[in-house]
């Protein structure tokens, strides 16, 4: 069965055993909501664009768990009844903003410098594999002096399909050489997970991601939840004692 459809059906053979008898080799993160917090810029743009249409504010929490889902996503939950082609030109006026000003809030989430730090001090290889698109996803993570540290980037149109098909993880375990049962990849996201499962990879789920109340986590097939970056280093046999 080709790649690019096995996400559907594939149950992953081998639960990682939470003694880390076999360390992980290699850690794939998705971006945002996951290794940074883009959420206060992404949502300051939607601000822009309300008051440009002579709309309040709306609080950041209440389109946090959105930030994940894109732009669209979004922009539906900030201009609720707005029709396909009313929501076409406020994504394209979105997009130009986001891309002039794409680091102000951003930042690494709490803890993944050290984590990051810790994976290149033992020369375990991180890459990213997110559904944002290259001319965002490269410019971002230069600004942030992240593009040439990672060991891959696999953006939203690298390839003929994205998350939750597992061929981008598969594509991002091969240009790293490290075989997809050793990787983990760590989302915030049901398709982040999904895609993990079917590329036969730990599957780790950030629970300070953007994941908004209405999920249904409790069906997202995950490996395990962490509730900050520095657990993902038990992972790879990192433990306390070795920090």
């Amino acid at each position: 069965m080709p790649a690019s459809t096995t996400w559907r059906t594939f149950i992953c053979p081998v639960e990682r055993r939470l003694n880390r008898a076999r360390p992980l080799a290699a850690v794939l993160l998705d971006l945002d909501g996951t290794l940074l917090d883009t959420g206060p810029d992404m949502v300051r743009i939607v601000n822009m664009l309300r008051s440009a249409h002579q709309l309040s504010p709306l609080p950041y929490p209440s389109l946090r768990a959105q930030v994940s889902h894109g732009s669209a996503a979004l922009l539906r939950a900030a201009f609720p009844g707005a029709d396909g082609v009313r929501l076409a030109a406020l994504q394209g006026r979105f997009l130009e903003l986001y891309r002039e000003h794409l680091v102000v809030e951003t930042r690494l989430f709490p803890g993944f410098d050290a984590v990051l730090a810790q994976l290149e001090a033992h020369a375990i290889p991180w890459g990213i594999v997110t559904n944002k698109p290259g001319w965002l996803t490269e410019p971002l993570l230069r600004e942030l002096g992240l593009y040439e540290r990672a060991a891959c980037v696999l953006s939203g149109d690298s390839l003929p399909v994205c998350k939750p098909d597992p061929l981008p993880l598969l594509t991002a375990a091969q240009r790293i050489a490290v075989a997809p049962e050793l990787c983990l990849y760590l989302g915030d996201a049901l398709r982040d997970v999904q895609a993990a499962r079917a590329a036969n990879m730990v599957a780790l789920a950030a629970r300070y991601g953007y994941i908004g109340a209405q999920e249904d986590t409790a069906q997202w097939p995950v490996t395990a939840w962490i509730d900050s970056p520095s657990e993902l280093l038990d992972w790879v046999g990192l433990g306390r004692d070795e920090r």
